[in-house]
């Protein structure tokens, strides 16, 4: 008998439109000769089992279970398609491991972590890996762009602290620019990180484990038509993406050493995806942050290097949902 998956979707914060979209094309791509896949909309009016008839069903929270036509379903696993609070930053994790139900995603202390751009970039350079220079600021302790440009030398990047999506990001190049942009990100945030720009080429790799192997997906190197890779440039198509990066093999032998390397660092599961900043000069990649629920719709980075590989999407997510009955 199938297995049953419960695919979760929605969230809580302005990633729910990636959510719904990575959950369309994960839906569409798994093998339903061994899951049977339910989808799970988890938002801030409730949570529902969104039926393939447009039917919907309330989510009984106690055990996570639904109820359709008099029969109750329990899930075998969670996949975990869901961006944003509180699907990445470990709340939902751990309340399903308070159930024993397991899940595709990094673990409560994992996610939570990397979702703090700021503790992610500490952690890695505590273990050695080289990061951009930064402050780290908290809407209740006021700080002046003055202060803060005699840390840091512009252009500097100025994005909420938590989340991901590159919503509430600027670019600085001048100093009358800051204000502006901290007032911005502090829309989104209660915590900004103000970040030194370092030169380089843009590169990301997908990361996953698959019968306890760590692996890294083909690179990705994104050449962003706007000032940076912002929302606009991931989502809208301002941007240019290839895969498989046309960068040198030594080059990518570094990135793919550096992203394994921050996945067992980090105690990472399921897929992530990691950026970084390739910098010529110093001759190794700067690590930016962690995506522990890495964009799925069907133009996003990590289907793309999963087809760069040579793999099918429903291969997959097959092979991440067995992973994680697998895990220790």
């Amino acid at each position: 008998m199938n297995k049953k998956i419960a695919l979760i979707t929605g969230g809580y914060s302005g990633e729910a439109v990636i959510s719904y979209k990575s959950a369309q094309s994960i839906e569409k791509n798994i093998d339903t000769g061994k899951w049977d896949c339910y989808k799970i909309d988890i938002n801030p009016t409730g949570w529902n089992y969104l039926s393939p008839g447009g039917k919907t069903y309330p989510v009984d929270k106690n055990d996570f279970s639904i109820t359709v036509d008099g029969n109750k379903i329990k899930f075998d696993a969670v996949l975990v398609g869901l961006h944003g609070t509180p699907g990445e930053d470990g709340k939902l994790q751990g309340y399903f491991d308070s159930l024993n139900i397991p899940y595709t995603s990094c673990d409560t202390a994992t996610s939570a972590l990397t979702f703090n751009k700021r503790y992610t970039v500490a952690v890695a350079s505590f273990a050695g890996m080289h990061v951009a220079k930064s402050v780290h600021l908290f809407k209740h302790i006021p700080v002046t762009p003055d202060a803060i440009l005699k840390e840091l030398k512009l252009p500097v990047f100025v994005k909420p602290n938590n989340g991901g999506s590159s919503i509430g990001m600027s670019k600085v190049k001048e100093p009358g620019e800051l204000q502006e942009a901290l007032d911005k990100a502090f829309k989104e945030d209660d915590q900004v990180l103000v970040e030194e720009f370092i030169s380089g080429r843009e590169l990301t790799i997908g990361v996953f484990k698959s019968k306890g192997k760590i692996i890294t997906l083909p690179i990705t190197e994104i050449i962003a038509k706007n000032e940076f890779f912002d929302f606009e440039a991931k989502y809208e198509g301002a941007s240019e993406e290839i895969t498989p990066a046309n960068v040198d093999e030594s080059i990518a032998e570094k990135v793919r050493t550096e992203a394994k390397k921050a996945y067992a660092v980090f105690n990472c599961s399921g897929v992530v995806r990691i950026d970084f900043i390739y910098n010529e000069a110093a001759g190794h990649p700067y690590m930016l942050e962690i995506n522990t629920v890495p964009g799925q719709s069907e133009a996003s980075i990590v289907p793309q290097q999963v087809r760069a590989m040579g793999w099918t999407l429903m291969e997959f997510y097959s092979a991440l949902i067995e992973e994680c009955f697998n895990k220790d």
